[in-house]
């Protein structure tokens, strides 16, 4: 076998390879997100907070960038650490884990309510992501106490 017979043989193998890999590449390297648990306790002035799980089985990561809703212009997202709370940009949500948005912790805040939701009422908010498509949600409006099991 010559060089260049050779080296054509290599061309050959490495072109199938990078097909073959390309091939088994899957929608599973792309995040897989659902929402679970979302509430709003009822507010008891001219602000809320929103809480719920992004669950995310795919096999890549995420980000919460934004959160829109009809209730409010200004909804923000919180980091709690050390008992102290501050805006953030976003959340990851990470490859086949969870983003746990839960009372103590991290959450939403909705400031400047265009109206007072109450309790049986139901808050649309919509969820949008660096990636995955927006996702709409609808927050069932809860007792201000209300504070449910982790799932």
């Amino acid at each position: 076998m010559n060089r260049r017979t050779a080296l054509a043989g290599a061309a050959a193998l490495a072109t199938g390879l990078a097909l073959t890999l390309t091939g088994c590449s899957s929608a599973n390297d792309e995040p897989e997100l659902k929402v679970t648990g979302a509430f709003m306790p009822q507010p008891v002035d001219d602000m809320a907070a929103g809480f719920l799980v992004v669950k995310n089985s795919g096999g890549a990561s995420d980000r919460l960038t934004s959160v829109t809703s009809p209730l409010s212009d200004d909804v923000s997202m919180h980091e709690t650490k050390n008992g102290a709370m501050r805006m953030v940009k976003s959340f990851e949500v990470p490859a086949g884990g969870r983003l746990d948005l839960e009372r103590g912790g991290n959450h939403l805040m909705f400031m400047k309510l265009k109206e007072q939701p109450k309790q049986g009422d139901k808050v649309s908010v919509e969820l949008h992501f660096e990636k995955a498509d927006t996702i709409k949600v609808d927050l069932p409006v809860k007792e201000t106490t209300y504070n449910p099991k982790k799932q």
